[in-house]
């Protein structure tokens, strides 16, 4: 092990080694991460500013698009320098830091998509208690609970993670420094140590997922009672974005990392990683304004302010 040489950066995986095609994909991937940090700043601005969505449901989702622009930040802004300027290289640092931010807005994002579930059945099964069960306070207090959730794994995994020996090369087959792949570098025991943590984090990310589908089934029987086909629709119109997305991002994420070894390939992998990392963050916004009456109506009053006053 004392023969082990110290790694200064890591290799990352590029898409493809044609010049024409490194640039095609770098202007598809600017594309995505404007369109992300534009759909996602309008809706942190538009609640902000906009008094009437000072609610428990858009609270959280301020916290959703803020968690969203932290995740896509970090792995495609690195990304396209890369390929922009055709090298493969990350410095040491910056894939601790990758590792790190990924990790903590992943998992943050996953813990609030569980409050917010709770928000959803709240609002639905006990309309009555809405505001005592989810005053001011408590909102802030569950939000800061994913964030810090998220942070405390980000730390242990990344400190576990970095701790290891590696003495496989440097060479990560993906576009962004993920767990699995630095694995495959070490070359020592205590990698299993990071396993009982990962195993861990899947038990508690398990109970999350539980929980979440419980509130829906409760959801669910609650819309079906109601009488009016109206009140029925306006519910389903309060919940299904929040269910489409936590949908997005559990088969993207679930399938990235639980797929057979079987079918398992560098180029799969590279798409997995995009529809896990890249895709959510740019379409949660749309999924959200798509059935949202009042979030379309504050949103179309806010770039018309903007418009007003730029002329």
């Amino acid at each position: 092990m004392s023969n082990i040489t110290p790694i200064t950066q890591f290799v990352l995986l590029a898409f493809t080694d044609t010049r024409e095609l490194q640039l095609l994909h770098f202007w598809l991937f600017l594309g995505i991460y404007l369109a992300a940090l534009l759909g996602n700043g309008l809706i942190i601005t538009t609640i902000a500013c906009d008094h009437c969505l000072h609610t428990p449901m858009y609270f959280f989702l301020l916290n959703l698009s803020l968690l969203d622009l932290g995740s896509i930040s970090t792995t495609v802004p690195k990304h396209m320098d890369n390929t922009l300027w055709d090298t493969e290289a990350i410095s040491y640092s910056g894939c601790v830091a990758q590792v790190f931010f990924i990790l903590f807005f992943f998992g943050a994002e996953y813990y609030l998509l569980t409050v917010m579930a709770y928000d959803r059945y709240v609002a639905i099964c006990k309309p009555l208690h809405y505001g005592t069960v989810l005053g001011s306070r408590a909102c802030v207090h569950m939000a800061a609970a994913a964030w810090g959730s998220g942070l405390l794994s980000a730390v242990l995994h990344t400190a576990n993670i970095f701790c290891l020996p590696l003495c496989h090369g440097n060479a990560l087959h993906q576009f962004f420094c993920e767990i699995p792949q630095i694995l495959k570098l070490s070359c020592s025991d205590f990698y299993l140590r990071e396993l009982g943590l990962i195993v861990f984090s899947v038990v508690v990310d398990f109970v999350c997922f539980i929980f979440i589908v419980a509130s829906y089934v409760q959801i669910f029987r609650a819309v079906l009672r109601i009488p009016s086909v109206q009140g029925q629709h306006k519910a389903f119109s309060m919940c299904l974005p929040h269910l489409a997305v936590v949908s997005l991002f559990i088969s993207t994420v679930g399938f990235a990392h639980l797929k057979p070894p079987s079918i398992s390939s560098p180029s799969l992998d590279l798409v997995v990683a995009v529809l896990y990392s890249v895709v959510p963050p740019a379409l949660n916004p749309l999924i959200y304004s798509m059935r949202n009456q009042e979030l379309k109506d504050a949103l179309r009053k806010r770039m018309q302010w903007v418009l007003f006053h730029w002329q």
